[in-house]
């Protein structure tokens, strides 16, 4: 799901990172991914996305996908794997109020489009949505979106 150009930076940069940036990136981590088990929202998990954001942008990674993998598999159900071009187009196509979608991954941005998401499953057979990649790439192969 994550471009092959992208892995080998991605691990590159954890590899070569200074001690310090390595801890901050594994706190990050922990927050984002382990605030709150049940599944509802806090600080922590908004602190650990600007925290993985913050170094990854110093490595100059700081993209979508590489913002949203880890979420995603960890709770594919409950979290987005956000793909710019997929994104985009569900956005425009479904004309998603309030969320616009920019480049640079942003906390706000991914709890919108998450909710967004939810509310359309809500709206679907469960048997289209057994995960939140298998309903978006859903949407975008029956919209009529131009290529």
């Amino acid at each position: 799901m994550v471009s092959m150009f992208e892995k080998p930076k991605f691990r590159d940069r954890c590899g070569l990172a200074r001690s310090r940036s390595r801890e901050f990136l594994v706190t990050g981590y922990r927050r984002l991914l382990h605030a709150n088990q049940d599944g509802n929202q806090d600080g922590n998990q908004e602190q650990g996305f600007n925290d993985v954001l913050d170094v990854l942008t110093e490595g100059q990674l700081a993209k979508w996908s590489l913002m949203t993998i880890h979420l995603y598999q960890l709770r594919p159900t409950r979290e987005v794997f956000v793909k710019p071009t997929t994104t985009k187009n569900v956005i425009r196509q479904f004309e998603l109020q309030d969320i616009e979608y920019r480049p640079r991954p942003s906390w706000s941005f991914y709890q919108r489009y998450r909710s967004a998401i939810d509310d359309m499953k809500a709206h679907v057979s469960p048997s289209l949505s057994p995960s939140n990649a298998a309903f978006t790439g859903f949407l975008m192969m029956s919209s009529a979106v131009d290529r």
